[in-house]
């Protein structure tokens, strides 16, 4: 009572995106434009959201719930076998390794995140271990 939320509008795509490529891994051009269609999709899902994609199309989408992790876990189910080899954007940073990993099981090979976490540097190994390409772009999406 007698609050409000408010929540300014999300511009992110009107300028590109300003990558930094924090893996061993590097992503291809082909994975890069996957990336950035992906970023696109995950800007408007709601929290927390991850999309999994392959080229311009959209194979998997968990999105809404209270962790990272349960999206990460619907969003493979969705996507199934279509997550090999598949690239995948977050709306937000990996606060652990968990929802990395379990990208990397269903056959992600790149991700496309804002970073910003304190566990940043485990996930850059958990991509690292699993040979995945990941890239922050500084940039946060909340949709609520």
């Amino acid at each position: 009572m007698g609050g409000m939320l408010l929540q300014s509008r999300d511009l992110f795509d009107r300028g590109g995106f300003n990558y930094q490529y924090v893996t061993e891994c590097k992503p291809s051009d082909k994975q890069l434009q996957s990336l950035g269609f992906a970023m696109k999709i995950v800007k408007h899902t709601k929290s927390n959201a991850i999309v999994i994609a392959d080229g311009t199309k959209t194979v998997g989408i968990g999105a809404g719930q209270t962790s990272r992790i349960d999206s990460a876990l619907i969003a493979t189910l969705k996507a199934g076998e279509r997550a090999q080899g598949a690239v995948a954007a977050s709306d937000a940073f990996f606060p652990m390794p968990d929802g990395l990993e379990t990208l990397a099981l269903a056959g992600v090979k790149a991700v496309v995140q804002p970073g910003g976490s304190k566990k940043d540097p485990e996930v850059i190994e958990t991509a690292n271990r699993h040979g995945i390409s990941m890239v922050f772009t500084g940039e946060r999406h909340f949709k609520h």
